[in-house]
């Protein structure tokens, strides 16, 4: 054998690896993510206030720090929302496909590898979401639903504190591959 086709065969699964590695994490992931907060508050009601859907694309967001695919990452995730959610089909969409371009806008201009950073953007986006599906709600259903400030900032904050160990964790998952 030749040196170059040595060098071939010593790639080849490193790429195999990469490759289910690049679907797992922009498939699996977020599918398990809308599932578990589809399912999750059925058996553990008070981690109903969990957004790990829209954590899994402000993460994509900040890690990619391209606009153009976290948006459509945060449209994939927010359908995948909407078909399994109780919610019209879009609300999801439209609201996590904002929180995608804005998450990726913001991280080229910060340091998100930084934890107060990536904490403070955590909250910011979790609020902007529910921001942003109430006034959607509102302005196209014509839905009255309310927006309890207070409620919304208790739980943007638990939702930042989860987001710390689990944005290492996918860090880390990311690496071993």
């Amino acid at each position: 054998m030749t040196e170059y086709t040595e060098h071939l065969l010593r790639e080849s699964p490193r790429k195999d690896a990469a490759g289910r590695f690049r679907f797992v994490w922009l498939v699996v992931i977020p599918l398990v993510a809308v599932l578990s907060q589809v399912y999750l508050p059925r058996f553990l009601p008070f981690l109903a206030y969990l957004e790990l859907p829209l954590l899994i694309t402000v993460h994509f967001a900040l890690s990619r720090r391209g606009p153009i695919p976290a948006l459509f990452y945060g449209m994939f995730i927010g359908l995948v929302q909407d078909s399994l959610s109780r919610q019209p089909i879009g609300m999801y969409g439209i609201v996590k496909t904002l929180v995608g371009y804005f998450a990726a806008s913001v991280s080229m201009r910060f340091d998100v590898q930084n934890p107060v950073v990536t904490f403070i953007l955590a909250f910011f986006f979790y609020f902007f979401h529910q921001f942003f599906y109430w006034v959607l709600a509102r302005a196209l259903l014509g839905e009255i639903i309310t927006f309890d400030v207070q409620q919304n900032l208790i739980f943007g904050l638990l939702n930042a504190a989860v987001a710390l160990p689990l944005f290492r964790i996918l860090d880390k998952l990311k690496m071993a591959n």
